[in-house]
């Protein structure tokens, strides 16, 4: 079973509403049902629950910005090596 969101229309106002169903089309089935044929004005979509996220803690926090610190740091390394590979091909070029 999958939740399911839809605009319905009761006594001339628009109202989400989610319902359980198995698939789209049974959740608007369920719907016109539960409020009438011409009542659904949207089409059911399925709504995902987005799990909570704990904050870190502050070591682990120190740890993940140091992480992200060597990273950046390692690519500023590969970044001056390519400038100064592109730097000595180039005076070899000169050179020629």
């Amino acid at each position: 079973m999958n939740k399911y969101q839809a605009s319905v229309r009761v006594k001339g106002q628009l109202v989400k509403t989610a319902v359980f169903a198995d698939s789209p089309i049974h959740a608007r089935l369920i719907l016109q049902y539960q409020f009438g044929m011409d009542s659904v004005v949207a089409y059911p979509t399925a709504i995902t629950e987005v799990a909570t996220i704990k904050p870190l803690t502050p070591d682990q926090q120190r740890i993940k910005s140091m992480q992200a610190r060597v990273k950046q740091d390692q690519a500023a390394v590969n970044a001056e090596r390519a400038r100064q590979k592109i730097k000595s091909g180039q005076a070899q070029l000169a050179k020629i």
